[in-house]
């Protein structure tokens, strides 16, 4: 795992952390909900990738 995909993880922790309290404040729950929600889809996304890299990898060590 590459030190880069955790910063990249934290990075968009934060901007989504910044965008949700700015809509809370400004009293739009339902798009700092929805900014949360979109946030929470690409990190799982790229969490997916990277884990099904993962699997092929050891695949092709064994040869499977």
């Amino acid at each position: 795992m590459n030190v880069d995909f955790i910063f990249k993880i934290a990075a968009i922790g934060i901007i989504v952390t910044v965008l949700n309290l700015l809509l809370v404040r400004s009293g739009r729950e339902e798009q700092a909900m929805l900014t949360t929600l979109a946030g929470l889809v690409v990190v799982l996304l790229m969490v997916v990738k990277s884990i099904a890299s993962l699997f092929n990898e050891i695949k092709g060590l064994f040869g499977l």
